[in-house]
């Protein structure tokens, strides 16, 4: 078999449906000025959109419009905002009026816990802390304001909050240098230096930003530094190389682990620095493994559907794995978006292919989104159909959009602080390997990210039983194979409560890990590093659902790294080992497609 013959076969069929999603529909007479109106309204609306970063104006204009006239049809509720207002106004002058010798901080309020802004020593001097302590206020006040106001739907309050929310962050007193005293502090032990030095940062990271290299910290090379656990690419088609890793012991588990990763970024998050790389964690301890690396799409990748990824991603990659070792069923793993797509493949195989699979683990991957934490807040029918209209015009999701919604989650830490240290306080983090990956974004195909927002985000066609492969639903209760899920307790784009919910919708035994640390670092545990620890119960198919309230008072506390419950849970799942091969096995004629990490890997 040719490498032109085992790619044919996947890609022919997506090919086909490429070019009938390409070809122009022929429209009567009478819908040519329609067509025409729409496609005015899609130019205006990709246009706006480079001046809003891709955030639809209508959309927070009826969020605002719905919590302003809901407030001006409550005078109870204004009337205690007025007295709260007065009550703490008076308070406040009474605290600014005490005496410095009697002066006790955050005498008022404190700031809430996970926000470092205010927690140096120096925020405690008087002056500072007034500061401080006015600006909590404020914020604390408008919460209220925009919080508990009957009538407003849910979606719309959670704008306005956000919103207002992002406003105080920008003015906040740690952000200017003449209202921060550890940045005044620096300046005088430094006479200034900080200020030079955080102007040469500036400068650096302007020409980051006009270079078309990414700016990731230099030491980490890809291939070297990262992705650098030694493996082959024994398939490629247009859309993923498939790399095998080398066995490191004698005897290895006979059935292999297909790692699905989120095709938002690349794949390395799982390979990163070998100290901090799963995949390598997996084959030192004798496992088999497979990895999906995405091409980074372009322009002229447009139509690339979700349906695509599906096929040329999970399918595709299953099925080589089963020419390369036949008869032997597969440990599917899948992170983030990558484990939704491997939910939807999984469950699509368990009705055609029951033995496919032996086990499926998804990590940090929701399969129900209707409390999908404040992700949502980006995601309604104004928000996605502008999102389409900028994406039609220039046929991808640009790195910078999807990079900025996520910052915005997180804005103390990921914007502002940085600004602070970098160009106040002149220093730079020292670099790291998740870094380095965070800085190497990918983009996405209009075709695949619009399915993503209408039928997953939107519509939750997946977890309602609506979503179709092949002309059928697909129903995760058809998920009858073990199942092992991960979530982290301070994930900003998978709640662990929604990744919980897997325990509503899937018919298998599940082993459910909570673990420590955020959306990647709560995934990228090793156990050499400490600090880690994690809950975990599991839950047999055939017994009670146990809510996410229950579970956390029921799952055991452990200190440590979840990789090594997910390597007792997949040898647990294994049958007799086997000795390991000496030499990577390929379908014949792919063996030439280069090592470990690939080229599509490479793309920017």
């Amino acid at each position: 078999m040719t490498v032109q013959a085992v790619l044919d076969q996947p890609t022919s069929a997506a090919n086909d449906d490429v070019a009938a999603a390409r070809a122009p529909a022929s429209a009567p007479p009478e819908g040519e000025a329609l067509v025409a109106a729409e496609s005015i309204d899609q130019l205006v609306h990709a246009a706006m959109a480079r001046w809003t970063g891709g955030l639809s104006p209508a959309s927070l204009a009826l969020a605002f419009a719905d919590w302003q006239l809901h407030l001006a049809a409550s005078p109870g509720k204004r009337l205690q905002l007025a007295l709260d207002a007065v009550a703490e106004g008076s308070r406040f002058a009474r605290m600014v009026s005490t005496p410095h010798a009697a002066w006790q901080p955050w005498f008022m309020v404190k700031p809430q816990p996970g926000d470092n802004r205010f927690a140096g020593q120096d925020w405690t001097l008087p002056a500072f802390n007034v500061m401080a302590q006015a600006f909590l206020l404020g914020e604390q006040w408008w919460h209220s304001a925009t919080s508990g106001l009957r009538g407003v739907t849910k979606a719309n309050a959670a704008v306005v909050e956000f919103t207002v929310r992002q406003c105080f962050d920008v003015v906040a007193p740690s952000n200017f240098a003449f209202s921060n005293p550890e940045v005044l502090r620096r300046a005088m032990d430094s006479g200034g230096g900080n200020f030079v030095s955080g102007w040469h940062n500036w400068l650096e990271d302007c020409r980051d930003l006009l270079s078309a290299r990414p700016s990731g910290p230099a030491p980490f090379v890809v291939g070297k530094d990262v992705a650098a656990t030694q493996g082959k690419v024994v398939y490629r088609n247009e859309l993923i190389e498939l790399i095998q890793y080398a066995p490191e012991t004698a005897d290895v588990c006979p059935e292999p682990v297909l790692i699905v990763p989120a095709w938002i970024m690349k794949y390395y998050i799982l390979d990163l620095s070998p100290q901090n790389s799963l995949v390598r964690f997996l084959v030192e301890r004798g496992f088999t493994v497979f990895m999906i690396s995405w091409r980074n799409p372009g322009p002229a990748d447009r139509d690339l559907s979700l349906d695509h990824y599906r096929k040329l991603g999970v399918d595709a990659a299953i099925d080589v794995i089963n020419r390369i070792a036949p008869e032997r069923a597969i440990h599917a793993a899948g992170y983030c978006l990558g484990g939704t797509l491997l939910a939807i493949a999984a469950a699509r195989l368990q009705k055609e292919r029951p033995g496919c699979l032996r086990s499926v683990t998804l990590l940090v991957a929701q399969v129900d989104f209707t409390d999908a934490g404040e992700l949502t807040l980006f995601i309604n029918e104004s928000q996605v159909a502008f999102l389409e209209d900028m994406m039609r015009q220039r046929g991808v999701l640009e790195t910078a959009q999807m990079a900025g919604a996520f910052q915005l989650l997180r804005s103390n830490d990921m914007i502002w602080s940085r600004l602070v240290r970098d160009y106040l306080m002149g220093e730079r983090a020292t670099p790291s390997d998740l870094m380095a990956w965070n800085a190497d974004a990918t983009r996405m195909p209009y075709r695949m990210h619009s399915d993503y927002l209408r039928k997953l985000f939107l519509n939750n066609d997946l977890a309602e039983g609506r979503y179709l492969v092949d002309g059928q639903p697909v129903a995760l209760s058809d998920l009858r194979v073990p199942m092992f899920a991960v979530g982290t307790v301070r994930d900003h784009v998978a709640p662990w409560r929604s990744v919980h919910k897997i325990h509503l919708l899937a018919d298998a035994d599940i082993a459910f890990v909570l673990a420590s640390g955020g959306h990647n670092a709560g995934i990228v545990a090793p156990p050499s590093e400490e600090g880690h620890s994690y809950q975990l119960l599991e839950k047999k198919a055939d017994q009670p659902y146990v809510g996410p309230d229950e579970w956390l008072r029921k799952a055991a506390h452990r200190d440590g790294s979840w990789w090594l419950e997910w390597v007792r849970f997949l040898t647990a799942h294994s049958g007799a080992w086997v000795p390991a091969q000496s030499a990577l096995h390929a379908p014949e004629g792919v063996s030439s497609l280069g090592e470990a990490p690939g080229q599509y890997v490479l793309q920017h």
